[in-house]
């Protein structure tokens, strides 16, 4: 594996953060582009996807195939406690959990890369196939939460 994507994966850390800089309340909350998440939403979407990511990681390492099941993510951007807490602590948490799992992968052997589970979707799953999806996720996702932003007109800087 290209460990260089680990780089990558860290250098997302604080990207959160920057994407609802200078955002008040009503504009994370609301609906610029219709029939999509809030700002709020997607946020805390990428914070739990992050998480599981992480998780699942983890498991890989230490278990052999173990199973990795799908989840909702529709579901969890409607429990109405979505709105708990601030965005800055999200953006923070999920910075400190993209440096976390940067130093876990980074002291892994290069053969753990290829340690795989199975997801209930996708089949099988390597690690180091784990970590490429997750820096492209935030890429993804950067380009819904720009076009939020332009309809706030408030252009990510």
């Amino acid at each position: 594996m290209d460990r260089s994507v680990i780089d990558r994966y860290e250098a997302q850390a604080h990207d959160l953060k920057h994407w609802v800089r200078g955002l008040t309340d009503p504009d994370l909350d609301g609906f610029p582009v219709p029939g999509t998440w809030s700002v709020r939403q997607l946020v805390v979407h990428m914070y739990d996807s992050d998480l599981i990511a992480t998780h699942r990681m983890r498991r890989m390492a230490a278990e052999d195939r173990p199973l990795l099941v799908n989840y909702d993510e529709t579901a969890f951007s409607k429990v109405p406690a979505i709105n708990a807490g601030s965005v800055e602590d999200v953006g923070e948490l999920f910075a400190i959990n993209r440096r976390w799992t940067a130093d876990f992968l980074r002291a892994l052997p290069d053969a753990a890369f290829e340690r795989a589970g199975v997801h209930s979707r996708r089949g099988l799953v390597t690690i180091a196939q784990m970590v490429g999806m997750y820096v492209q996720h935030v890429v993804d996702h950067r380009v819904f939460l720009q076009a939020k932003r332009e309809k706030l007109g408030k252009p990510l800087a």
